[in-house]
């Protein structure tokens, strides 16, 4: 492999696994931020229990995330020194601001909520993890806004040999951007919800504190449908913008080789890019796919054939990866669904079928963001920067092959390292179960 592949998949090793983190912090810092409240609110102590419970899963993702995603920033200078050459002025803008803004103030609001227990009144308490909560959340737009200015570059004139800012309110504004983040972060949530769901769902199964658990299953159901709901709303409305903004990256997500109007979509689709055309094609449903892509059953769709060879994305991989993410959050939404309807029964843990099956469920939603970058990044190529600069001509001139295999092979068995921690320490205290003697939180709270 050359610098330009190695490069590729060192990027691409950490900021998948870096994306294990983020959509759980997301999605428990807003749910840990809900159990509180309605625990201040109505003072019941099983909310309290459940904040300190999800709260304490949600504290050992966040931290683990925050180590693996410095590791990427400093990818920016070692392997992709081109790249922040070039578009530094516009790139770099966001990234300030999440270091030294939303991360800043997630980071202390979070230590406050942390050590905060036996210091402040339960109302300041409680402001403090909806503070961190927000600011994760603000973290995760602008690093979206960032990315989606690579999907989608807006405000920006070409000078001097580089991009430089024109407009950075039109950079903020982006549609990509909002639409992405709307997706993202709503996956995040569902994420989270069936995290609950199945760690709960594993304690019913054994007649664990089954109040506790029936009530965490319940709130997590809700949760995930409509979140799981809204991402599907979501990704038709970005898949349209897809369609306007990279029309080489929707062709390869639906593997559409021929410009046609009326373009119908095919349930059964085997791309062969050998060929440039699709080895099987079956049950086609009419005009469905420009309905899909521009809201018109009548547009027309750019084939893949448009665009020269050297310009076209990985054609089956992104569209593998586009479908195994849409089948999964239907199985998200039907799942949801199905559990919002059983937890409302007396005798949620007497099905125990469904709470196997929500058990085995949790990489569900873990594996659909993975799919969804897959889709977002390598659907993007050979441009690293779309339609402005080519993956090929961003990265590093001084670096050899060698250093960069060493330096991919330190991060594989570093992030394997991390990835193993990560996972004992959820099991190990999802397992534990709640705390059950909570008296000096309480008594010390109820000063508020």
């Amino acid at each position: 492999m050359d610098v330009v592949t190695l490069s590729q998949l060192q990027f691409a090793a950490t900021g998948m696994f870096h994306w294990i983190f983020v959509p759980l912090t997301l999605g428990l810092s807003i749910l840990t931020a809900w159990m509180e409240t309605k625990y201040v609110t109505t003072g019941d102590e099983m909310w309290l229990r459940m904040t300190k419970f999800w709260g304490k899963l949600f504290l050992i993702n966040f931290a683990l995330g925050v180590v693996t995603g410095i590791t990427m920033e400093f990818q920016f200078g070692m392997n992709w020194s081109e790249y922040s050459r070039y578009v530094g002025d516009i790139f770099g803008a966001p990234l300030a601001i999440e270091a030294t803004l939303a991360f800043f103030l997630e980071s202390v609001f979070i230590g406050v909520w942390i050590f905060g227990w036996n210091k402040i009144s339960k109302k300041a308490h409680m402001i403090t993890i909806w503070l961190a909560s927000v600011a994760t959340n603000v973290s995760a737009l602008i690093i979206l806004l960032a990315n989606a200015w690579m999907q989608k570059p807006v405000g920006y004139v070409l000078r001097n040999g580089r991009a430089e800012m024109e407009n950075f309110l039109t950079v903020l504004t982006n549609p990509y951007g909002w639409i992405k983040f709307t997706h993202t972060l709503l996956s995040g949530y569902a994420l989270a919800a069936f995290l609950i769901m199945g760690v709960s769902a594993w304690h019913l199964l054994r007649g664990n504190e089954i109040d506790f658990f029936k009530r965490s299953f319940k709130l997590a159901a809700v949760w995930a449908f409509v979140a799981s709901i809204i991402v599907g709303l979501s990704g038709d409305f970005h898949a349209v913008e897809i369609a306007k903004t990279q029309p080489s990256k929707f062709a390869a997500m639906e593997s559409q080789w021929e410009t046609k109007r009326g373009v119908g979509m095919n349930l059964l689709l085997l791309p062969d890019p050998a060929r440039e055309c699709n080895a099987i094609e079956q049950i086609c449903v009419p005009n469905a796919l420009s309905m899909l892509a521009f809201h018109d059953p009548n547009a027309e769709i750019k084939g893949l054939k448009e665009f020269p060879k050297e310009l076209r994305p990985m054609v089956t991989p992104t569209f593998l990866s586009f479908r195994l993410m849409v089948g999964l959050g239907t199985f998200m939404i039907l799942a949801s669904l199905v559990a919002i309807f059983f937890s409302r029964k007396q005798n949620l843990e007497k099905r125990r079928w469904f709470l196997t099956l929500m058990v085995f469920a949790i990489p569900a939603p873990y594996l659909a963001e993975q799919f969804g970058w897959l889709v977002a990044e390598l659907g993007r190529q050979p441009w690293i920067v779309y339609g402005v600069l080519k993956t090929a001509d961003a990265v590093s001139k001084s670096i050899t092959t060698t250093q960069v295999a060493l330096s991919l092979l330190g991060f594989t068995v570093l992030y394997g390292l991390l990835g193993a921690i990560d996972i004992f320490l959820l099991v190990k205290y999802a397992k534990k179960g709640p705390d059950k003697d909570l008296s000096t939180i309480i008594n010390v709270q109820g000063r508020a």
